[in-house]
């Protein structure tokens, strides 16, 4: 077993992006904070799920049952095979999926196309109490649009501060906007791609557009460079999640996410009754006996 490295007070804060950072200085394959091996990883994400289980049980009470219209986005973005459908599994696995959406975005559809680009986003936001999770985002509009060119620099210039505007007015309605970018290397998603073709149970993941998307890795790396640093905002910041290792990635996630709600503190709602004479009464008088 690997040496273990202290964890630092804050995970998000070792991992934050600068507003207006033009680089994204952690690489795919850091560990700067946490675990440095596979079996201490999946050790401490076991004692982080218990945790988050109990405080996202707290955050759904309070909304459903309290009154409350807090809530937590969490934005999932990386170049393909950076692990964002692994994410979800591994971290919300641990929780209770009564409390969880998740909204997966593709291409826009013809209808989408009639509306402004964020409006099949804002359909998608959680409701109070509720762990939202996008697998890609709005931010598609500021990277595949300005990489494929399918509007105009204008068009896609201006969306940044569009996109700000509408994560700071999430966080008024109570919405906590967590985003994180999936660092993956170009090596390691070759050998991912690489995998999923030669295994035939997992053909169905690839894509043939893949390889096109890859020929651009240089201008996705701007793109992504561009975005972070742009709309990494004191409200909705981002976070470089190194995503070569996946038992890392896991982890990290996860303890963003930890962090996020300790943060927020959810109570469970206040009752109206006595308990313990409702227990002495259940006790006594049973009608089932």
């Amino acid at each position: 077993m690997g040496k273990k490295q202290a964890t630092a007070a804050s995970v998000r804060d070792a991992l934050r992006v600068a507003p207006g950072s033009e680089s994204v200085l952690l690489k795919p394959g850091d560990t700067p904070v946490g675990p440095t091996s596979k079996a201490q990883a999946a050790e401490e994400l076991a004692e982080t799920g218990a945790e988050l289980a109990g405080l996202q049980e707290a955050l759904w009470a309070e909304g459903t049952f309290g009154g409350g219209d807090r809530r937590v986005l969490l934005v999932l973005q990386g170049m393909d095979t950076s692990g964002k459908g692994g994410t979800i599994e591994h971290v919300f696995g641990l929780m209770n999926p009564q409390g969880v959406r998740v909204a997966s975005f593709k291409k826009p559809t013809p209808a989408e196309k009639r509306h402004d680009f964020l409006w099949r986003i804002r359909r998608q936001v959680p409701g109070p109490g509720l762990i939202g999770v996008f697998d890609r985002s709005h931010y598609e509009d500021v990277l595949v649009v300005r990489v494929e060119s399918l509007v105009a620099q204008p068009v896609w210039e201006a969306r940044y501060q569009q996109i700000n505007d509408f994560e700071a007015e999430l966080t008024e309605q109570g919405v906590t906007v967590v985003k994180c970018f999936l660092h993956i290397s170009a090596e390691e998603q070759k050998a991912r791609l690489v995998a999923r073709l030669e295994d035939p149970a997992k053909r169905w993941k690839y894509n043939p557009e893949d390889l096109r998307a890859r020929s651009k890795w240089s201008q996705y790396e701007e793109a992504y460079a561009a975005a972070l640093g742009r709309c990494s905002t004191a409200v909705a910041p981002w976070y470089v999640v190194p995503a070569d290792r996946k038992w890392y990635r896991n982890w990290v996630v996860a303890r963003i996410l930890l962090e996020t709600l300790r943060d927020l503190d959810p109570q469970l709602p206040s009752i109206d009754f006595d308990p313990e004479a409702e227990l002495k009464g259940l006790k006594k008088n049973d009608p089932l006996g």
